[in-house]
């Protein structure tokens, strides 16, 4: 294999960036190496030693999406175009923080939009969704979220969002059911007014195309 690097010996195409702030990160690790002792563990013993720190850091990045303006992504690539039928991009992965219990929720969104004189550019709807995810959520306002900020933003005909989700404050703790799933819904314009085209919507979503 015929790797190409540049004089910083970054791997041409592909280069991992974590940036952290580090006041954030020492504070935060602070307080986990006290949790760690209230737990009853030696924050001290080799395994642990740089846990709070690896937690503070997963913590910064896994709540990222508080320093991202979603708008800003939309409004980085719309174009015009004559295009008014619906967009559906499906199937895309889902992986968020419960604000309850700070435990993982993930699973899947579909996002559909009627454009009215702009179209945007595919990859800037998973970003958004991820931009909302990356946040202490609840699956109910982030399903919202979603579908407002591309209402309010591009101004399309209607918008539709669902979201399927696995919740694991629900199968580690309290019910313990492993297998539920979480369905939640959210419309606008078209998607509400006309049942045709919401029912088009949820047979593309569930529709084996590929």
């Amino acid at each position: 294999m015929n790797e190409k690097y540049n004089d910083d010996d970054e791997l041409l195409g592909y280069q991992k960036i974590d940036r952290y702030d580090d006041d954030k990160i020492n504070a935060v690790a602070q307080h986990y190496g006290d949790i760690l002792s209230k737990l009853g563990e030696d924050p001290g013993r080799e395994g642990l030693i740089k846990t709070p720190e690896r937690v503070a850091k997963a913590l910064q990045y896994l709540t990222h999406g508080y320093d991202i303006q979603p708008d800003i992504i939309l409004r980085s690539a719309m174009f015009k175009e004559d295009y008014s039928q619906m967009v559906v991009v499906k199937d895309i992965e889902v992986f968020s923080m419960c604000e309850h219990h700070m435990l993982p929720f993930f699973g899947k969104a579909h996002v559909a939009y009627i454009p009215n004189g702009h179209i945007v550019g595919l990859s800037k709807i998973p970003r958004v969704v991820d931009a909302f995810a990356r946040r202490l959520q609840v699956q109910e306002r982030l399903t919202n979220e979603i579908r407002d900020c591309i209402q309010e933003t591009l101004s399309p005909a209607g918008v539709a969002v669902v979201m399927e989700c696995k919740h694991l404050c629900m199968a580690m703790r309290g019910v313990q059911k492993q297998n539920s799933v979480t369905t939640t819904s959210a419309f606008t314009g078209e998607f509400i007014s006309n049942d045709k085209t919401r029912a088009e919507f949820l047979r593309l979503i569930t529709a084996t195309l590929h």
